[in-house]
């Protein structure tokens, strides 16, 4: 697991440690030491710590103007135990939601497992972010079918033709715009 890396093709565009409105920024980092861990395997030093033991996260683009944020997320998300949603949303979503960003793309490749609590800091998320929305992609299927057990799936939009958006490939921007235009497409149909 030390090897797998943040995805870092955008890091020309955009790096959350010279970002004065995201919660990593100034942050340095040592690449000559390997110190958090999931399961008792150590990852790799880019990976951003959010407060909890399993959940890492990278901030990896956020445009203010257009509001969003592009975020990826690796290691186990637990509720039950260690109520990472907790820790993501009072130290990494409350941040970027003060500064204005509404839409959020989670994705999560990396995530291993989920255990699922109530469903209470999602609802706080999606109250906040009112008009905006939140979306995964890329998320294991066990993952997806864990989440709408503890019906996640009221407050973030996955699945369907958001499984087929090929993110790597994309310009941030263009990203946003397909996912947008996919939300927009379900938003009108409900």
């Amino acid at each position: 697991m030390h090897d797998i890396e943040p995805f870092y093709r955008w890091e020309s565009l955009y790096a959350a440690t010279d970002d004065k409105r995201s919660p990593f920024y100034g942050k340095r980092y040592d690449f000559s030491a390997y110190r958090n861990d999931v399961y008792g395997y150590y990852i790799h030093p880019s990976w951003d710590e959010i407060g909890s033991e399993t959940l890492y996260m990278k901030l990896l683009f956020a445009d203010y103007k257009l509001q969003f944020a592009i975020i990826e997320l690796m290691g186990e998300w637990n509720d039950t135990l260690h109520n990472d949603i907790m820790h993501f949303k009072r130290n990494v979503i409350d941040y970027l939601t003060k500064a204005g960003i509404k839409y959020f793309i989670l994705v999560g490749e990396n995530v291993l497992n989920f255990h699922g609590s109530d469903d209470c800091y999602y609802e706080e998320w999606f109250d906040d972010v009112e008009d905006g929305w939140i979306t995964a992609i890329g998320f294991r299927d066990f993952v997806l079918d864990e989440w709408k057990k503890y019906y996640i799936d009221y407050y973030i939009n996955f699945g369907g033709t958001l499984e087929t958006v090929n993110w790597r490939t994309l310009h941030p921007l263009k990203l946003f715009q397909t996912i947008h235009s996919e939300i927009s497409k379900r938003i009108s149909l409900t």
